[in-house]
C-alpha cells in the first residue's frame, strides 16, 4: 500500500505545475503560459536521466533507503518550489523536484514485483494509484490555486511525502544485503540474456519512448485543451480540475484490466490492440469539440494509461530480479528523456499549431509504436525468478 501510495505521490508532485501554469504565469508576470511551459523539461528531463543512477541504487545500495530517499528529498524539493520567486527559481526548484522524482520508478516497482505471484495485477494496480495521482494533481491544485494559491498547492504534498516516508521507516522491513549482492537459489535457472530477450528489450524501451511522449503530452496539456475543446462548458479551475479527476480516475482502470489480462493472455495481440485504440480515439478527439471531445479523451487517455503495464510484465518476463533495478533504470531513462522533449516542445508546438494538429501527431506516433509492436517475440506466461524459482 505504500509503494502505491508513493506512486501516486511521484505522479502527483509532477503535474501540479502543469495544472496551475496559466496561474503561475500570472504570478511570475509572464504573458502567455506557453512561453512558461518549457521551464518544467528541466523537471521531466532529470526524471528520466535520474531513473539511471536510482536503479543503480536500488540494486546496489539497497531499494529500502532509495525509497525513503524519495519521500524525504521530493518532500524538501515541493517546499523548495513553493518558495521560488522569479521564473529562474522555478526552473531550479522544478529540476531539482525532478530529481528526487526519478527515484520511484526503477526502485519502488521491483520492490514491488519481487515477490509478486500475478506480476500483471500487481503491475495494474500499481499503475491505477498512478493515475489517480494523476487525478488529483488535477483535482487538488484546481481546489487549492481556488482557495490558497499556487505555492500552497505544492505545500500540501510536500506535507504529504513527510507523512508517508515516516510511515514507510517505520513499517518497511529492514534489508539485510541489496539485490544485486544476494545469492543465486540453489533450485533456480541461471539466468541468460538471449536473443529475443535483446529484442523484447529494444521493443519495451521504444514503446516506452512512445508512451512517455503519449502520456506527457496529454498530461501536461490536458488542462489547456479541455479549456479550448469545452469552451463556455467549465467556467473556474475547480471545474476544470474536477473533470480532469474523473477523467484520469476513470481511464486509469484500463490498467488495472490490462493488468489482468496480462497474466493471462499472450502480450503481443493485447499490446496491438491498445496501441490500435490509441490511434483511433486520438484521431476522434482531434476533430471533436464538447462532451463528443470529452468522450474521446476518455478513450484515448484510457488507451494510453492501458498500455503503460506492458513495459513492467515484458520486465518481469526477461529479467531477474537481481538486475531488474538496473534494466529499469536505463529503460525509463531513455524514455522519460524522450518525453522530457516533449514537455520541451508543449507550449511552441501548441502555440505554433494549434491541439487539432497536435493530436494529429500523437495519432501518428501510436501508429509507428504499432510497427515496433509487432516485434515482440513470443514470451512465456509467467516468468517470475524470485517469486517462482522453478519457472
Amino acid at each position: 500500500m505504500l509503494l502505491n501510495a508513493a506512486h501516486a505521490l511521484d505522479h502527483l508532485v509532477l503535474l501540479i505545475f502543469a495544472s496551475a501554469v496559466s496561474l503561475i504565469a500570472i504570478d511570475l508576470g509572464v504573458d502567455r503560459w506557453e512561453d512558461l511551459m518549457p521551464y518544467t523539461a528541466g523537471a521531466f528531463l532529470m526524471f528520466g536521466l535520474g531513473s539511471i543512477p536510482a536503479g543503480r541504487l536500488g540494486d546496489l545500495w539497497g531499494r529500502r533507503k532509495s525509497m525513503l530517499l524519495f519521500f524525504f528529498g521530493t518532500a524538501a524539493a515541493c517546499f523548495l518550489v513553493s518558495l521560488s520567486q522569479e521564473d529562474w527559481h522555478l526552473a531550479i526548484s522544478l529540476t531539482v523536484l525532478g530529481i528526487f522524482a526519478s527515484i520511484y520508478h526503477p526502485v519502488g516497482i521491483p520492490m514491488l514485483l519481487r515477490h509478486a505471484v500475478r506480476p500483471g495485477a500487481a503491475i495494474g494496480w500499481n499503475n491505477l494509484a498512478g493515475n489517480l495521482g494523476v487525478a488529483l494533481a488535477a483535482l487538488i491544485t484546481g481546489i487549492t490555486v481556488s482557495i490558497a494559491g499556487w505555492r500552497a498547492a505544492f505545500v500540501l504534498p510536500g506535507l504529504l511525502a513527510l507523512l508517508l516516508g515516516f510511515t514507510f521507516m517505520r513499517l518497511a522491513p529492514r534489508e539485510d544485503v541489496s539485490p544485486a549482492k544476494q545469492k543465486q537459489q540453489k533450485d533456480s535457472a541461471p539466468f541468460v540474456f538471449n536473443g529475443d530477450c535483446k529484442r523484447a528489450l529494444i521493443v519495451m524501451t521504444l514503446a516506452a519512448c512512445a508512451s512517455s511522449i503519449l502520456f506527457n503530452f496529454t498530461t501536461n496539456s490536458n488542462t489547456e485543451l479541455f479549456k479550448v475543446k469545452l469552451d463556455g462548458l467549465l467556467e473556474s479551475p475547480a471545474q476544470i480540475g474536477f473533470v480532469l479527476a474523473l477523467l484520469y480516475a476513470g481511464a486509469g482502470v484500463s490498467q488495472v484490466i490490462m493488468g489482468r489480462l496480462t497474466d493471462r493472455f499472450a502480450l503481443r495481440p493485447l499490446f496491438l490492440g491498445v496501441v490500435s485504440l490509441q490511434v483511433f480515439f486520438l484521431l476522434l478527439a482531434a476533430f471533436a469539440d464538447g462532451w463528443l471531445f470529452y468522450a474521446a479523451s476518455l478513450g484515448f487517455m484510457a488507451a494510453i494509461f492501458g498500455a503503460i503495464p506492458f513495459s513492467d510484465v515484458i520486465m518481469v518476463r526477461f529479467i531477474d530480479d537481481r538486475l531488474r533495478s538496473r534494466v529499469a533504470g536505463m529503460r525509463l531513462g531513455i524514455s522519460f528523456f524522450v518525453g522530457s522533449a516533449a514537455v520541451l516542445l508543449l507550449g511552441p508546438v501548441v502555440k505554433a499549431i494549434g491541439f487539432q494538429f497536435t493530436l494529429l501527431g500523437l495519432a501518428v506516433i501510436a501508429c509507428l509504436t504499432l510497427l515496433v509492436v509487432s516485434q515482440l517475440p513470443a514470451v512465456p506466461r509467467v516468468l517470475n525468478l524470485t517469486a517462482q524459482p522453478n519457472t
